[in-house]
């Protein structure tokens, strides 16, 4: 059966390497010609796979692999046909999108998605209520399943504009930023958060503690969802609300960082080298975004921020990238699900710079964009940054492949 999982590991990575040849088209047409392929079309099929194949795809395979541990490695023939039907929908909105855009058979993929994830949380939920002890863990994990099936309502209102082709920019933006808040801010936050927690059970940090800080953030979880629609101008009581929810996620977080501080022997014994680098990247990175999130609640900042382009992709990169792919690569080596070897330490270092540079690029091209300056080869250097990314995860695929092989 870990047999079998390694296959899974290597399918999601190269679903991650899709994505990231994908980036790189992207930034080509942008930088060069590329008549050929409309940018909007492609970019869908970019960020429905992305959030499909790679990130659901692996986060579904992580907490089924969870489930194994506490049940029996059987569980994974029951999840089997739920990570086949994720896939096809994603590959199925990998084709066509790039084709037809927001089209009948995308809408029939994007659909198809949304069922599975209905269907993993039902048969999820009721496999973590067969456990007989249950912790934190399981209630950030719970929460995700919730928060992937409530994002489904963006989705669906997204799909019925464009049906019906009445699109009002304002419900569009509300609509998307609902999804993609419940997304990452929900469904990808706290799944990664469930299975770190989860490997803490052994430690010394008090489970009421990982409670109280699981409690700060889930109740800022739905409040927070007008951080990014603060643009419709809310009423006094919604901005205190949001104030607070942007405040208690940043005492929950630093809050749950002291523990980690204070436990700092227990983690080193518990994390290879690799895996903890990639931990540490992840959360300066969410540091970050929820630093970020704070200062958007000042509305002139929030309505700058909002106003440009690059500022809106970096924030986006700096979630997707920055935190929760460099969370599931740093868990796949914590698990060995992955072999550590000199190939992957040499593919994760390269993505993870490639990943750097390229929130760095992204920041100065916001700025100067604030001030209506041209940054001369700003687009040449985005797409050598994304070759760079390319090239480190294409050796991280190598060294997996390596390792069936000698499997």
């Amino acid at each position: 059966m870990q047999f079998s999982l390694h296959r899974w590991i290597r399918i999601s990575l190269l679903n991650l390497l899709i994505v990231a040849s994908i980036g790189v088209v992207l930034r080509y047409k942008i930088a060069f010609a590329l008549p050929f392929i409309d940018q909007k079309f492609l970019l869908h099929g970019h960020s429905h796979f992305a959030f499909t194949g790679w990130i659901t795809q692996s986060l579904m395979l992580l907490l089924v692999g969870k489930l194994a541990n506490e049940q029996g490695m059987e569980i994974f023939r029951r999840y089997r046909p739920v990570l086949i039907a994720n896939l096809i929908s994603a590959y199925g909105m990998l084709i066509c999108f790039p084709i037809e855009g927001y089209g009948l058979y995308s809408i029939i993929f994007s659909t198809l998605s949304i069922l599975v994830s209905y269907f993993f949380a039902v048969m999820y939920w009721k496999d973590m209520r067969k456990l007989k002890t249950r912790n934190t863990s399981h209630s950030w994990i719970s929460a995700a399943l919730l928060f992937n099936v409530i994002s489904s309502i963006g989705a669906f209102a997204l799909a019925g504009m464009m049906i019906a082709k009445f699109v009002h920019q304002n419900w569009y933006l509300a609509a998307e930023y609902f999804y993609l808040h419940f997304q990452y801010n929900g469904w990808f936050f706290f799944s990664c958060m469930g299975l770190f927690t989860g490997k803490l059970a052994s430690s010394s940090i008090p489970e009421k503690s990982l409670k109280n800080i699981y409690r700060l953030f889930a109740s800022a979880a739905v409040p927070a969802y007008l951080l990014s629609v603060l643009w419709v101008n809310l009423s006094m009581p919604l901005y205190i609300i949001v104030v607070m929810a942007a405040f208690a996620q940043v005492i929950a977080w630093g809050w749950f960082v002291l523990l980690l501080r204070k436990n700092i022997s227990f983690l080193l014994q518990t994390f290879s080298r690799s895996a903890k680098w990639l931990f540490i990247l992840s959360a300066i990175a969410l540091s970050i975004k929820l630093f970020l999130q704070l200062g958007s609640v000042i509305p002139s900042l929030s309505d700058l921020s909002y106003g440009f382009r690059p500022i809106i992709i970096g924030y986006l990169h700096l979630v997707l990238l920055g935190i929760i792919t460099l969370f599931i690569l740093g868990y796949f080596i914590a698990e060995e699900n992955i072999s550590f070897s000199r190939l992957t330490f040499w593919g994760a270092g390269i993505f993870t710079a490639g990943i750097i540079i390229n929130e760095i690029l992204l920041m100065i091209q916001g700025v100067k964009a604030m001030n209506y300056e041209n940054i001369p080869y700003i687009t040449e250097a985005l797409f050598a940054t994304a070759l760079v990314m390319f090239s480190g995860i294409l050796l991280v695929n190598c060294s997996v492949r390596k390792k069936i092989i000698q499997t």
